[in-house]
């Protein structure tokens, strides 16, 4: 019963949906402007910096303090890996939002800070080796994504947490796949650009 609670908690916590809410108080929808993302690059584009940064720290939130409960309360890798990975598709699919939400990274990374931080912060070096000189951070977000289980087995988590890197990176790619159509196109916005 633990497990499941745990689970159903980190599904609603990763529903909430915080860069639509930021961008609600500041009179925009964000799912109708630029990407139609409510993730914190599509914020900042169609919000403002602050708002976005506000949104990345509590999209990471959503996925590090289920995370961290459940390695408070001495659960199993696999149970772990379940409690993380329902946080990351409430962050996509979420209840109050129609389960129509983000691609996850920030809520991905939350969650594997926690659990494996030596791995997750390759993981972002990674990202912002790829993302400083080509401005494209949905190809930094799909690098490292797809790195994540082969991060996560060089730093000896067990096989449960290394699927999980598999799952995440995965879906990021997957929920990515417009992205992937603009990058061939030569039409992807770079961040910063105007």
């Amino acid at each position: 019963m633990q497990i499941v609670a745990l689970i159903v908690f980190a599904y609603l916590l990763g529903s909430f949906p915080t860069g639509y809410v930021l961008g609600k108080f500041a009179g925009v929808d964000v799912r109708r402007v630029g990407s139609g993302n409510v993730g914190a690059t599509n914020v900042a584009r169609a919000v403002g910096k602050w708002q976005a940064v506000v949104t990345l720290i509590a999209d990471a939130a959503k996925g590090m303090v289920p995370v961290a409960i459940a390695l408070w309360t001495n659960l199993q890798p696999a149970a772990i890996a379940a409690i993380a990975a329902a946080a990351f598709l409430g962050h996509l699919y979420p209840v109050f939002l129609r389960f129509r939400g983000g691609k996850g990274v920030a809520t991905a990374v939350g969650a594997l800070l926690i659990i494996a931080p030596l791995a997750t912060l390759l993981l972002l070096g990674l990202f912002v080796a790829v993302v400083i000189p080509t401005r494209l951070v949905s190809l930094s977000s799909m690098i490292a994504a797809a790195m994540a289980p082969l991060a996560l087995w060089v730093f000896f988590q067990p096989p449960a947490i290394v699927l999980l890197g598999a799952f995440l990176g995965a879906m990021i790619v997957w929920r990515h796949r417009g992205n992937i159509r603009r990058l061939c196109a030569g039409t992807e916005p770079r961040f910063g650009a105007h």
